[in-house]
């Protein structure tokens, strides 16, 4: 294999000019891009932003609920508040965080694949994003958006003034257009792993990250249009009158609960499963190891996206369902843990006696194995129905759900960013900024959502603006842990944006990786690849050697 100097030079049929980043220059040439690099990156960027602003509002949360009583905001702003961080999170980064950012991205590199099956649909599901976004955060000029990010009916369909009205509307309309570029995100993922594999490239020879994308484009497809569906209801209730949540027009408001979870349940694994590619690829890479158990570990990731669909029921033990039907959800829910365990196990398996590396993609993975794990067997207490009665809408279920998707999905997105950030950008981060990230982003997490275990134990119930002295302390310590995170999360964007400027030039592999998106130059050619890519076990790392003239690793001749 040629380094990365001599694919640089030209001698690989591309020059520097012929990356995906200066082949075409102009904002209008990216704005009108077809290329799936240009797109994942435009969604970097856009989800990026979402988190900022999703993080500003849970700061604000926080800071209000550093004593009883008012600190900065009265109760309405403060209900406002964690509605808005709750549905911009959710909506804005969580969901399209990993598969359309990164996703768009690696996949088709990693595929081995020039582009993505649909071009054009690729770049009308991010401008469908942006208008989705553009409505959602117009309901930020509208006062009273303060349902919650689940829009739970009667909240969302009683009348309370235009204002409120004109909020509510304004931000079902952006999470129903969201939904359509999660859609049409997801349909061009499937076709392109389906279609698109090249020669030599079977079934279980694709790396994880790619397994993990698949399942997660399946929820997309077959879950996101009922979402769509229970929301387009709402407008209808909203707008014409017709009683199909409201009570008081002959409406049933669980109907709703029980539509926005069938959704909202698989969503999670939306959330989760690409966080659980991005890991393994993190976990083979930086312990030198082939993965253990690769079969196990794809197979799961189907029967987590299968199983979702199965569970919503257990969002609703208080709801007044039978209790044939919630012993029902238990156990399933209880049987959903069963390939999430597999995966950790697996990944535990593959870095006994892995010559590892602690680098900051790694340290990422490891606060990911970690923190999920809390939030998995957290979990089990909500799924047994004589605890669940108790902690229901307490803090107990804010910490359990956070450790999910945020010490899920956060620390992954940070670690893959880190990991494919040098062929992203072309270029190195400092490596010690970016550990000191991970750091702080560990500790302020746990920081944060630890007391809140023991808060929600001890009765104290979430969404609340105002609470007993005695859960003081506990706030106290959640909101220092708070803006620890978020100073950690900040130092990690911080440092990926300096290496734009100040980094040194990547190489073609600076991790040792054996995937194919390491075959190509950092960053990549426009085409990806200047001729169809020789299909290799993606977990064999003997067969790579360090190069110290290239700073990079290259194929063992």
């Amino acid at each position: 294999m040629a380094t990365v100097d001599v694919v640089r030079s030209g001698s690989a049929g591309h020059t520097e000019t012929d990356n995906y980043l200066t082949h075409s220059k102009g904002l209008l040439s990216w704005l009108l891009t077809l290329d799936h690099k240009r797109i994942g990156v435009m969604y970097l960027i856009a989800t990026s932003a979402a988190f900022l602003l999703g993080g500003f509002f849970a700061l604000m949360v926080r800071t209000e609920l550093w004593t009883t009583g008012r600190t900065i905001m009265n109760h309405d702003t403060y209900n406002q508040m964690f509605t808005l961080h709750g549905a911009v999170m959710v909506f804005l980064f969580i969901i399209p965080g990993i598969p359309a950012a990164l996703g768009n991205f690696i996949l088709p590199i990693m595929l081995g694949a020039k582009d993505v099956a649909f071009p054009r649909l690729n770049l009308a599901s991010f401008y469908l994003w942006m208008m989705g976004a553009t409505f959602f955060l117009a309901a930020l000029s509208f006062t009273g958006l303060d349902t919650g990010w689940t829009f739970y009916t009667p909240y969302s369909t009683t009348d309370f003034g235009t204002g409120k009205d004109n909020a509510i509307i304004s931000a079902v309309m952006g999470v129903f257009i969201l939904g359509f570029s999660s859609i049409f995100t997801g349909l061009n993922f499937l076709v392109t792993i389906h279609t698109m594999r090249p020669p030599g490239m079977t079934w279980f020879r694709m790396p994880l990250f790619l397994w993990a994308i698949y399942s997660t484009a399946i929820i997309q497809v077959l879950a996101t249009p009922v979402l769509a569906i229970t929301l387009l209801l709402l407008l209808v209730e909203k707008t014409l009158g017709f009683g199909i949540f409201d009570p008081q027009l002959g409406g049933d408001p669980v109907l709703f609960q029980h539509f926005f979870w069938f959704y909202s349940h698989p969503a999670v694994y939306i959330m989760i499963l690409p966080a659980m590619g991005v890991i393994s690829e993190l976990i083979g890479v930086n312990c030198r190891r082939h993965i253990f158990g690769y079969r196990f570990i794809a197979y799961s990731s189907v029967a987590i996206a299968l199983l979702g669909f199965l569970v919503w029921g257990h969002h609703m033990f208080t709801s007044g369902q039978s209790k044939l039907a919630s012993v029902v959800f238990s156990a399933i829910t209880f049987s959903v843990a069963i390939p999430s365990a597999i995966k950790i196990f697996n990944w535990l398996s593959t870095m006994y006696k892995g010559s590892i590396t602690f680098n900051a993609p790694f340290l990422y993975a490891l606060s990911f194995m970690f923190l999920f794990t809390i939030g998995g067997l957290t979990g089990l207490f909500l799924a047994t129905l004589s605890v669940d009665v108790h902690l229901h809408d307490t803090y107990f279920v804010v910490a359990h759900f956070h450790y999910v998707m945020v010490g899920g999905a956060l620390t992954s997105f940070l670690g893959g960013l880190f990991h494919w950030w040098p062929k992203i950008s072309g270029k190195m981060y400092s490596e010690t900024p970016a550990r000191i990230s991970a750091l702080l982003v560990f500790l302020g997490f746990n920081l944060t959502f630890l007391p809140q275990f023991v808060m929600g134990t001890r009765g104290m119930p979430r969404r609340y603006y105002n609470y007993l002295p005695e859960f003081e302390p506990f706030h106290q310590w959640s909101t220092i842990g708070a803006y620890v995170l978020g100073a950690g999360a900040l130092l990690a964007f911080a440092t990926v944006i300096h290496s734009i400027f100040r980094g040194k030039p990547a190489p073609m592999n600076p991790w040792g990786g054996a995937s194919l998106e390491w075959t190509c130059s950092s960053p990549p050619p426009h085409n990806n690849f200047d001729k169809a890519p020789s299909v290799e076990d993606c977990y064999d790392y003997d067969k790579l050697v360090w190069d110290e003239k290239t700073g990079g690793y290259l194929m063992r001749k």
